[in-house]
């Protein structure tokens, strides 16, 4: 199993040692950090010898739809308190599917529950504080496994999931996931 959290810190500390060797691509990735969002190239390199893993840890963040490092901590580690889960399940390559979204996480059980009763087979997730109900290909779009046993662990529920553990296991397939496409 990859934990989610150590993925991001290996992440981060790959991006260090690149941004240290003087690689250009890496210290672009430099402007999701806001104070160098706006930065230049030379600005960027001038502000290399600077970062830290903390700077790092706040790209790898940002990069996989969290607002801060603390942000994806407790996200991906399943704080009960969270309720923005970020957009770690939401991207460009599946935004042509058409899922049923949903303000109210009980709209969205509801919806859940009556559609697997109707023996279809669904998945309710959740984008930042929204929840949306996602069919098997959207899933498989996010480079996750429909079928995994994890998903009946969760009782096919992202936001509220019965076994909380299961859903640390599927945020690392989707984190393996996205790093093959890297």
């Amino acid at each position: 199993m990859i934990d989610p959290v150590d993925e991001l810190k290996t992440q981060a500390e790959i991006l260090h040692k690149r941004i240290a060797t003087g690689d250009a691509a890496s210290r672009a990735r430099l402007r999701r950090l806001t104070e160098l969002a706006k930065a230049d190239d030379v600005a960027i390199t001038a502000a290399a010898p600077s970062i830290r893993r903390k700077h790092c840890l706040t790209v790898c963040a940002r990069e996989h739809g969290f607002s801060t490092w603390e942000h994806a901590q407790r996200v991906l580690r399943g704080w009960e308190d969270e309720t923005d889960f970020g957009a770690l399940l939401y991207d460009r390559q599946s935004s042509g599917l058409l899922n049923v979204w949903f303000a109210s996480y009980v709209e969205a059980r509801e919806q859940l529950v009556a559609m697997r009763r109707d023996g279809q087979a669904r998945y309710l997730l959740a984008y930042r504080r929204q929840f949306f109900v996602a069919e098997a290909q959207f899933i498989e779009a996010l480079g996750m496994d429909p079928s995994d046993a994890d998903w009946e662990r969760l009782d096919f529920d992202w936001a509220r999931p019965r076994d909380p553990l299961a859903r640390r296991r599927l945020y690392g397939q989707r984190l393996q996931a996205l790093r093959g496409r890297a």
